[in-house]
Order: C-alpha cells, then structure tokens, then sequence
C-alpha cells in the first residue's frame, strides 16, 4: 500500500442515518450535538480567488452542521443570525460584516478534493454556499443560504466524511490549526494522513490562494509560518496529536505527512447546538475605526483575549487628544498587538533570577509600557521636526507651504484645512501635523515615524517605568 492510499475508517465509511443520529442525540434526556460530518471533498478546499479567514470557515462549518439537522429534503436552509453568528447589533453597521462573509462564502471559488487520491466521490470548482439572504421576521433577523445542486448531496449526506467537534474548532484561532485539525480528524483510526508534496498543502492549511510569488518562496518558510504554529496549535487544543513526517528528494524536502494519535482521556462537554461564531471583538475593532479585514488578521495572529486587551487600549488612546488626536488606528493597535506579543515571548524565556522581585508585569502591562515609549519618542521627534522647520528662513518656509498646498490638493485633503493653511499659517492646530508628516516624509522618508529598536531602549533608560 503506498502512503497515498488507505482504506476507509470504519465510522467515516458508513452512510448518513438521520433516524438513528436523533434517537442517540436524545438518549438519557440529553439533546446533545452530533459532530459534524465533513464530506472528504471539503476537506482540503483550495482558494482559488480570495483568502479563506479563521472566521470564514468557522462560520461555514457552522451553518454546514445546521443545514445537515434540516435534512435533504430542503432546498433553503434557514436560521437565526444569532445561531451562526454572535457579538452583532444589526441596528448599527454590523449588517455590513455579516455581508462581507456571506458574499465571500458564495463568491469565493473553491477547489474541492480530498486529501488522499482517488478517494472521495466527486472533484469541482464551485463557490462554498449557493445563494444567502438575510432576512427581518417578527422582530428576528433570519439567515437563509443555499448549496450548489451539483454538491448538495454529497455535502449534506456524505458517504466518506469526517467526524469532526465543532466544540474543539471554536477554540482553535489560525486557518492553519482549524485545517489540519479538519484533515487529521479523517485519518485519526488510520494513524497517519496522506503524503502529498509540500507545495500541496501551502494554500490548504494557508486559506491563500496560490499566487506566482508564494510558488517561489520555499520549503523553510512555509514551515516557519504555517506548519510549526498549526501543529503545535492542534497538539495543544484538540482531542488528537500530530507530527510532522517529512520526506527527502536529494537535498530538498519534497512530500509530508502527518503521524496522528488520539489523546487519551479527553472528554467533550455535550452541547444543545453548535456554538454561534463570535465577532464581538472583529465587530469592536471595526467600530474603533479598524479595518474589518485587517481586524480579522489580527484575531488570526494574536487571539481572542490579547485583542481584547489590545481594544481596551486603543478605546482609551482614542478616548484622549494626547499628544494629538489618534489618525490611524489600526496601526495604532497592531503597535500595541506587537508589544504584548513581544512581552509575552521575553516572560516565557526569562527565568526569575533569585532574589528578584517576585512579580512580573503582565504581558498587557509590558505592551503599554513599550507603547508609552513609542508614544514619547514620537513626541520628541515631533518637536524637533516643528523646531527645524521654524529655524527655516521665511523665503524656505513659505516654498514649503506651497508644496504641503500642492500636496494636500493631490491628497483630496478637506478643503477646509487646505484654507487654513492659506489663511493661519503651518502652525495652526488644524494643519501642524499634515506639515510635519510632509517635511518628515522629504527629509527622513516613509519610515520617519517608526523608531527602532535603540531609539526606544534610550526613551525607556530616561523614563524607566514612571507613570506606571
């Protein structure tokens, strides 16, 4: 047998019997959840147009599981809202996130195929969801979705499929760990999952879509980026454990595999329905001015909880004009997102040394401090720059306004401040800063607000931890 090749496990082998899944749901009073059945096909979904999210595909499995409960015998699926998705408020522009994912689930083109060749009943190109509408009854927003004609059948009653616990994927954060964790779960009784080349699995456990400059990066760091942290998410989180088999062709690693063992003693709680996917903190950064998408990458990269803490910053910098008015405040909360990350990497390393203080700051605590220092060297070099500019002779300074004029008017910057600089000068409040990115932006270059690593170890020497 080659390792391409295996016989099905006994539980993903057998057809779908609704009957029987119900009356073991209902045994002794408990109306716990069936897990999931992911047909093989949907397992290794390759992206062909856009990138698949965390949430995106927490999301899908979701409303997969609920449309599995309806049964064949529909043609529309139907739901609340709040059964596929928590943490929203529809009477404000949440409405507009739902959309951004359910359009994504029926646009985004998908390559279905199982892991292992030859296995699995059909092969297509197709968007995950046919059709989706949101729609207000009685005071409840409902969900509706459909799936395509053609995988219909083999989506709602697989023949190969996978078991999988919708409980464990909710704790899992990355793309990378939700899919191997998806993919392992199938070979779980087999012990190992197929070998495919390692190019194979980039955009399957990624959710990227193959682009011509991911096709020249290398083996290394594919590993680096995906594979280290998603095997060691799964090890961690779920109820298996794997390990990374690689093989060689000459020098250069060419296939993979995974070696799967089931943990022992793992119990699940029983749950009454799959747990709805939780936005609240996507739909909070968006409301702080974040991005959606980059808010969603930043969930993918730092978890729940350290984004969490990472908003309560930013709605506090937000909340407050000093040293000026916050522009920017995604880049704002990826420094702050940084600076806990970095924190709690040094905590894990460095070991008390005796006689030491007792207590460590938190990481939320070391990210604030090194955000107070960003802050302070930013001010100062604010300063320096405004001081620069007024020690300019008047004849300097005032062919620098007509370039900040011609700039902003490039920019579409309001008119009004664009008239406030006529009329009040480059030092007026309302104009200072766009003169001092300008003069910065010439003079230093894109990166002039962004010190490095030794500019804000001096800033730290002079503050120590005041105002802590």
């Amino acid at each position: 047998m080659s390792s391409n090749e295996f016989t099905d496990p006994p539980e993903a082998a057998e057809p779908s019997k609704p009957s029987a899944r119900k009356g073991r749901a209902l045994a002794n009073g408990q109306a716990a959840a069936e897990p999931l059945r992911k047909p093989v096909n949907a397992l290794a979904i390759v992206p062909q147009s856009k990138r698949i999210t965390p949430l995106f595909r927490k999301s899908y499995n979701v409303m997969l599981h609920l449309a599995q409960e309806q049964g064949m015998d529909r043609d529309i699926f139907r739901a609340p809202v709040s059964a596929v998705l928590a943490g929203l408020d529809f009477d404000s522009n949440d409405t507009a996130l739902v959309k951004r994912h359910l359009r994504a689930m029926a646009t985004t083109a998908v390559e279905w195929q199982s892991p292992t060749k030859g296995e699995g009943a059909t092969w297509a190109v197709s968007g995950l969801i046919g059709h989706a509408e949101i729609k207000r009854e009685r005071g409840q927003n409902w969900l509706e979705w459909s799936y395509s004609v053609r995988l219909k059948q083999e989506l709602l009653e697989p023949s190969v499929f996978a078991r999988l616990s919708l409980e464990i994927i909710s704790q899992l954060r990355s793309h990378g760990a939700i899919a191997l964790y998806e993919i392992c779960s199938r070979y779980r009784d087999v012990g190992r999952s197929a070998r495919q080349h390692w190019s194979w699995w980039r955009p399957v456990l990624s959710g990227k879509p193959e682009s011509e400059k991911q096709k020249q990066l290398e083996y290394r760091f594919f590993k680096r980026d995906v594979l280290k942290s998603a095997v060691a998410e799964v090890n961690a989180v779920t109820d298996i454990e794997v390990e990374l088999v690689e093989y060689k062709e000459g020098r250069f690693i060419s296939d993979i595999q995974f070696e799967i063992r089931k943990k022992k003693q793992v119990q699940l709680p029983l749950q009454h329905a799959p747990r709805p996917v939780d936005l609240t903190q996507v739909v909070r950064a968006v409301r702080l001015g974040v991005d959606e998408e980059k808010a969603e990458q930043l969930l993918d990269e730092y978890g729940d909880e350290t984004l969490k803490s990472g908003l309560d910053t930013l709605e506090k910098r937000a909340a407050t004009a000093y040293p000026e008015p916050l522009r920017d405040p995604s880049r704002y909360l990826k420094t702050v997102l940084s600076g806990a990350a970095m924190a709690q990497h040094h905590s894990r390393q460095a070991e008390p040394l005796p006689g030491e203080a007792s207590e460590a700051l938190t990481a939320d605590k070391q990210g604030k401090r090194r955000l107070r220092w960003v802050e302070e060297w930013l001010r100062r070099r604010r300063e320096k720059l405004i001081d620069d500019i007024a020690a300019m002779s008047d004849e300097a300074q005032q062919s620098l306004v007509a370039s900040l004029a011609e700039d902003m008017q490039a920019r579409n910057v309001h008119p009004s401040i664009r008239k406030r600089l006529q009329t009040s000068g480059w030092q007026h409040a309302m104009v200072l800063h766009e003169m001092v990115r300008f003069y910065a932006l010439a003079t230093i270059g894109p990166k002039w607000d962004e010190p490095s690593s030794e500019q804000l170890l001096e800033v730290a020497a002079q503050l120590g931890d005041s105002g802590q």
